[in-house]
């Protein structure tokens, strides 16, 4: 007899293999996420990114001034210097914003690219939403 899900976590729980658990539930989590497109993994990603208002804040603040160092958006945000960084960070490794480095400062600016591929997927969304008026 094959045993749920549920009754292996309490098994392997009771019998103290917190590594086997957390192996089982990152598989089962990465399994799930790999059935998905590629395509609608990274609009996620992307989404996500945007999930912040500190993020947000960033990307409207790129939108006006082109590119700025990090520590301008540090004094723009009033928050700490670490917490910038991590909200940078999220925003560049999903590709939203790009950063080079200039002697002791990193300068930062919208990846083009990216914003175009939201603002296709919103395209597409209202495109569906204008077309057909078929809603509950």
């Amino acid at each position: 007899m094959k045993a749920k899900p549920k009754e292996i976590l309490v098994s392997l729980f009771l019998s103290e293999n917190y590594i086997v658990i957390l192996q089982y539930i990152f598989i089962v989590g990465a399994t799930k996420i790999a059935s998905f497109p590629e395509s609608q993994l990274e609009i996620a990603a992307l989404m996500k990114a945007l999930g912040h208002p500190a993020r947000v804040a960033i990307l409207e603040h790129l939108i006006h001034v082109k590119a700025c160092i990090g520590n301008d958006i540090v004094d723009l945000l009033s928050l700490s210097q670490p917490t910038v960084s991590q909200h940078l960070r999220e925003l560049k490794n999903v590709g939203l914003i790009k950063g080079s480095v200039e002697k002791n400062s990193i300068f930062y600016c919208l990846n083009e690219e990216k914003v175009e591929q939201i603002l296709n997927y919103i395209k597409q969304i209202n495109f569906v939403l204008e077309t057909d008026k078929k809603c509950c």
